[in-house]
C-alpha cells in the first residue's frame, strides 16, 4: 500500500512539474519563433530601405547629370524636326548616321502610338496601345501639346537597357520624335549603377531571391521585358501597389520553392514624366527562418527531454523523502493497513456518499497472552499475517484498517445480509487458519471475534454504526468468541460480562 501511495504521489509530482515545464518551454519557444519572425521582417524592411535609397541617390545623381543630356536631346529633336519638313519621307532617312551624330536612338512614332522607323530595328512596328497602354495614354498627351519632353531613367522595351527618353513632336502633329540615350555607358551610371547593387544585396543575403525594378508598365530593368515576367497574379498585385501607393505581398512560388513576392510603391522626387513612378519588387523566401526554426525546434526537443529527465529524477527522490511521512501519517506502520486518522477520513467521504455498507469490527481474543508469553515479535508478526488475510479477503469490495492494538475495522461496500454473513464466516476461517499458520502454541488460545452493523438498517452516520458494531462485536465474545454477530435490537438489553 505504501508503493501505491509512493506511486501516486510521484505521479502527480511528475504531472504537475512536467506541465509547468512545458509550459515554460512552450512559451519561450514561442517568444524565440516569434522574435526569428520578427528579425526576418525587419531584415526584409531594411534591404527595401537600401534599395530604395539606392534608387534616390542614382536618380538624384543623373537628375544634375540628365540636364546636359536633356539640353542636347532637345537640340537634337528641334533639328530633326526641320529635317522633317525639309524632307518628310522617313523612309530616306539614315537612321544609322543620325544615330551616330546625335549618339542617341531615334524613333517615329505615329499618330496611332506605333514606331514606324528607327535606329533601333527590333522596336520598329512597337504598338505602344497594346504593349504599354499607360504609356499610350502620355505619348497621345505630348503629340499634342508639340513641347519638349524628357524622362528620367527608364528602360528600353526590348532590351531592358536603362535609358533616358525624351519626346518633341512634328509641327503638323503627325509624329512624336523620340530620343534615346543609353545611360549604363556613362560613367556617372557605372558608379550609381542601381541593378548591380539590388543584385549585390540579393547575393549578400540569403533570405533575398531577387530584388527588380519595374516602371509603370511593369517592366524590369536590365532584364529582358520581351519575357513573360508578370504572371495574373503578380501583375494584380504590381498594379494594386501602383495605384494605391500601398505595399502589397503576394504568396507563390519558384520552381519547388515557397517564396513572398513584395510590391513596393516608389514615386521619384527628380522626374515628373513617365517615369516618375516605379515598383519595387522584392523576391523573399523564408528558407533562412525555416533552417532556424527547425534548430530551434530540435533544441526545443532536447531541452523538453533534459527537463523531463531532471524532472523524473527530482520528483522520484521527493517522492521518496515525502511518501513515508506522509503515508505514515494514515498507514500503520507494522501492518501497512490504513489507521485510525485514515478511517475518520474515510468516514467523512464514503458516508456521505454510499448509501450502503456494512461495518466489521474485528477484534483477536486472547492476544494480551501472545505478548506475555511469547514475546512482542511474535505478536507483531501475527498481527501483520492478520492483517494480511483480512486485506485479502476483501480486497475488491471493501477497506481495512487498523483501529488500535488486535483490533481492526473492515468497511464493505454491501449491504445484502447474505453477502455480509459470507463474508465474515470467511474472514473468521481465513483469520483462524492465518493464526495456526503463523503459531502453533498461539493457535491453542488466539481467535477472533467479529461485531457488524449494517447501513441504512443500522443507522446511517459512523458514530451510530460503530456503536452498534461494537455491541454486537461484544456479544460475538459473550456467546463464546471465535465467531460473529449483526447486531440485533435484543442486543441492547443484554449484559456483556
Amino acid at each position: 500500500m505504501r508503493n501505491n501511495f509512493r506511486k501516486k504521489l510521484f505521479a502527480m509530482m511528475i504531472l504537475f512539474a512536467c506541465s509547468l515545464s512545458f509550459t515554460i518551454s512552450i512559451i519561450d519557444y514561442k517568444r524565440i519563433r516569434t522574435d526569428t519572425v520578427e528579425s526576418n521582417i525587419k531584415q526584409v524592411n531594411s534591404i527595401e530601405d537600401m534599395v530604395e535609397q539606392t534608387l534616390q541617390t542614382v536618380e538624384k545623381v543623373n537628375h544634375y547629370f540628365n540636364n546636359e543630356i536633356a539640353e542636347q536631346m532637345k537640340k537634337a529633336s528641334v533639328e530633326l524636326i526641320e529635317k522633317y519638313e525639309e524632307n518628310p519621307d522617313f523612309s530616306t532617312w539614315d537612321f544609322q548616321l543620325l544615330k551616330e551624330k546625335y549618339d542617341a536612338d531615334i524613333y517615329i512614332i505615329n499618330q496611332e502610338n506605333v514606331i514606324t522607323h528607327s535606329s533601333f530595328l527590333p522596336d520598329i512596328g512597337l504598338d505602344f496601345n497594346r504593349c504599354c497602354k499607360k504609356i499610350a495614354k502620355v505619348l497621345e498627351n505630348r503629340l499634342k501639346s508639340g513641347e519638349f519632353h524628357h524622362d528620367g531613367i527608364d528602360l528600353e522595351q526590348e532590351t531592358g537597357h536603362v535609358k533616358k527618353y525624351s519626346y518633341m513632336a512634328t509641327r503638323d502633329k503627325k509624329y512624336l520624335i523620340q530620343l534615346g540615350v543609353l545611360l549604363e555607358d556613362k560613367a556617372v551610371f557605372q558608379d550609381f549603377d542601381f541593378i548591380k547593387a539590388n543584385h549585390y544585396l540579393a547575393q549578400k543575403y540569403p533570405p533575398i531571391n531577387e530584388i527588380n525594378i519595374l516602371n509603370i508598365a511593369g517592366k524590369p530593368f536590365g532584364k529582358n521585358p520581351r519575357e513573360k515576367w508578370l504572371t495574373v497574379e503578380r501583375r494584380e498585385a504590381f498594379n494594386k501597389a501602383l495605384t494605391s501607393g500601398e505595399k502589397v505581398e503576394l504568396e507563390g512560388h519558384i520552381e519547388d520553392q515557397q517564396v513572398i513576392y513584395r510590391y513596393v510603391p516608389y514615386k521619384s522626387e527628380y522626374d515628373y514624366g513617365t517615369t516618375q513612378q516605379k515598383v519595387i519588387e522584392i523576391i523573399y523566401n523564408q528558407n533562412t527562418i525555416q533552417a532556424i526554426l527547425d534548430r530551434n525546434k530540435q533544441i526545443f526537443y532536447i531541452q523538453l527531454f533534459i527537463i523531463f529527465a531532471v524532472t523524473i529524477v527530482i520528483s522520484f527522490i521527493i517522492a521518496k523523502w515525502v511518501s513515508r511521512p506522509m503515508y505514515l501519517a494514515f498507514h500503520d506502520s507494522l501492518t501497512g493497513l490504513k489507521n485510525r486518522a485514515a478511517f475518520d477520513e474515510m468516514a467523512l467521504d464514503t458516508f456521505n456518499n454510499r448509501a450502503k455498507l456494512a461495518l466489521f469490527m474485528i477484534d483477536l481474543d486472547h492476544f494480551k497472552t501472545v505478548n506475555d508469553c511469547l514475546g512482542h515479535d511474535s505478536g507483531d508478526q501475527l498481527l501483520k499475517n492478520v492483517a494480511k488475510t483480512i486485506e485479502k479477503a476483501v480486497d475488491k469490495i471493501g477497506e481495512v484498517y487498523r483501529y488500535g492494538g488486535d483490533e481492526f475495522i473492515v468497511v464493505l461496500y454491501i449491504s445484502d445480509r447474505r453477502l455480509v454473513n459470507d463474508v465474515a464466516k470467511e474472514l473468521i476461517s481465513a483469520i483462524q487458519l492465518s493464526i495456526n499458520n503463523t503459531n502453533s502454541l498461539a493457535a491453542d488460545h488466539v481467535t477472533a471475534s467479529i461485531g457488524i452493523a449494517i447501513r441504512p438498517e443500522h443507522g446511517t452516520d459512523i458514530q451510530t454504526l460503530y456503536k452498534k458494531a461494537d455491541i454486537a462485536l461484544y456479544q460475538s465474545k459473550a456467546k463464546g468468541k471465535a465467531q460473529y454477530h449483526v447486531f440485533d435490537q435484543d442486543m441492547l438489553c443484554s449484559t456483556v460480562d
